[in-house]
């Protein structure tokens, strides 16, 4: 009898510990598509919803389109009614996975690690192999990443009109900041 009590407590623990999960539903997103000489090509998203499977490495994250916002409202506009398409296209994803990440290896001195995964937009998916910076405050894990995309691996047509007023690669930065889901 004590043996199977402690199996069933030992399965206990290992699945809890296992299942451990850090989330976000206010992740900090931003893009910045801007050309030197003309008016900043720029938006930022606080409501990315972000989760990280401690014990794989997974991560995922979600955001909806129409979350970012510019400082023109003109441009907000035709980034999702003319670029994004948003209301067809109203979310992006990234499902990727840490390399060699270990929890017990996170702490208040940020750590580098190789992070892989896909992302998708408009429907489109694209590879990304980037590396993101990992570190502890307090009770929360903090992620810094930064990658380029162009609007071409998403089908993104920029009309030839403001062409020479966007970037030919879009620099993404991810911050977000997660805490233990219970």
């Amino acid at each position: 009898m004590k043996k199977i009590v402690m199996v069933v407590c030992f399965l206990f623990v290992a699945g809890t510990i296992s299942a451990q999960k850090y989330y976000t539903k206010t992740g900090e997103t931003d893009f910045k598509a801007s050309v030197d000489a003309f008016e900043p090509v720029e938006a930022k998203s606080n409501s990315t919803t972000a989760i990280l499977k401690v014990d794989s490495g997974d991560l995922a994250a979600l955001l909806f389109m129409k979350s970012f916002h510019f400082k023109v409202a003109l441009m907000e506009e035709h980034f999702n009614e003319n670029y994004m398409d948003s209301d067809k296209f109203p979310k992006a994803t990234f499902k990727g996975k840490l390399k060699d990440f270990s929890m017990s290896d996170v702490s208040a001195t940020a750590k580098e690690y190789k992070l892989s995964g896909t992302l998708t937009v408009r429907g489109k998916d694209r590879a990304i192999e980037t590396t993101a910076m990992i570190s502890k405050d307090g009770d929360k894990v903090i992620i810094k990443s930064f990658f380029t995309v162009k609007p071409q691996d998403f089908d993104i047509e920029i009309p030839s009109i403001v062409r020479d007023k966007i970037a030919k690669e879009i620099n993404v930065t991810l911050n977000y900041e997660l805490v233990e889901k219970k």
